[in-house]
């Protein structure tokens, strides 16, 4: 059962990604930033169940990782959602600033963990 539905889930999570690990866009780190776009909010009632309900999340900027946790799936199917939603047209990426070694600034880390914090 996802944390904020009543109804536990019928489908099981590999099945909201055809099975899919990777998505058809590009892989993103979990503490990529997403915000609906004007059509991905217009494209709302013709989604699948879980797009529709990123894509209403996703009104106000919010991470990967908070999609995973909203939907109550791992974090790399919200990845593969996530993507599959952007390369679409319907979901605006704000990949952070990385390190030469790749890792987030640790800045952005530190934001995080305070908004987790925020949370409680």
């Amino acid at each position: 059962m996802s944390p904020n539905d009543d109804v536990p889930r019928v489908v099981p999570v590999y099945a909201i990604t055809r099975g899919r690990t990777r998505s058809r866009g590009n892989d993103l780190p979990w503490e990529s930033m997403v915000t609906a776009t004007d059509g991905g909010l217009a494209a709302v009632p013709r989604l699948q169940f879980e797009q529709a309900r990123i894509i209403r999340l996703c009104q106000r900027p919010v991470s990967v990782a908070e999609v995973a946790s909203e939907l109550g799936v791992p974090l790399g199917v919200a990845r593969v959602l996530v993507s599959d939603l952007n390369h679409d047209g319907l979901l605006t990426l704000h990949v952070p600033e990385t390190r030469v070694n790749g890792y987030p600034r640790i800045e952005i880390l530190e934001r995080l963990v305070a908004g987790l914090k925020a949370m409680d």
